[in-house]
């Protein structure tokens, strides 16, 4: 179970652009591209979050008490690299734990870090809480380097979220429409 999990650097651009939204939803003017700009950001998280993957290039930071079982799953996919991996004492000081200890497996999903051979965890006592922080990027890469299928299922949640403006409809309201979660499910990653 993963104890914190926190974006510290997030994608410098989006998987869709503000063009690319507006001629989806036939819209001339630029009086609502702010807005739109917002829905473009809650449709990437809350497409990110259903597939448990990264799409532009971002780093996160998995925080634990203590040291894990190895080979350790990393929860965003796909793994660019694993940046760090630091513990912290009971006199909190930090220790960055050098990179040849562990091997980064980009090819699997979900990626993994595992111990280098004839490699044994820091004795170092952790201190209780938050112990351990692993530092690593995710994402396809840029904007276009994002499947197709993700991109349109996008469009089609700020579509959604264009129309549906308010917390209340008359009509039956859907955590993800279909046609979004059915485009979406092909590439999710379910933690096991």
């Amino acid at each position: 179970m993963w104890m914190g999990l926190k974006l510290t650097t997030p994608p410098t651009s989006e998987p869709v652009s503000l063009a690319e939204v507006k001629a989806h939803l036939r819209i001339d003017g630029d009086s609502e591209d702010t807005y739109l700009g917002t829905l473009i950001a809650a449709a990437r998280e809350d497409c990110e979050a259903f597939q448990n993957r990264a799409y532009v290039t971002q780093t996160w930071e998995l925080t634990l008490d203590k040291w894990p079982q190895f080979p350790v799953k990393l929860p965003m996919s796909p793994l660019i690299n694993a940046t760090s991996i630091k513990y912290y004492d009971t006199a909190n000081v930090e220790t960055t734990w050098d990179a040849s200890n562990y091997f980064v497996d980009t090819d699997s999903e979900p990626g993994r870090i595992d111990l280098a051979y004839n490699i044994s965890l820091p004795t170092t006592t952790l201190r209780p809480i938050n112990g351990v922080k692993i530092l690593f990027v995710a994402g396809y890469g840029d904007s276009v380097d994002v499947p197709q299928a993700t991109k349109q299922a996008m469009l089609l949640l700020i579509g959604h979220y264009y129309e549906n403006r308010e917390a209340t409809s008359d009509k039956k309201m859907e955590e993800l429409p279909m046609a979004v979660s059915s485009l979406l499910w092909k590439n999710r990653l379910v933690p096991i």
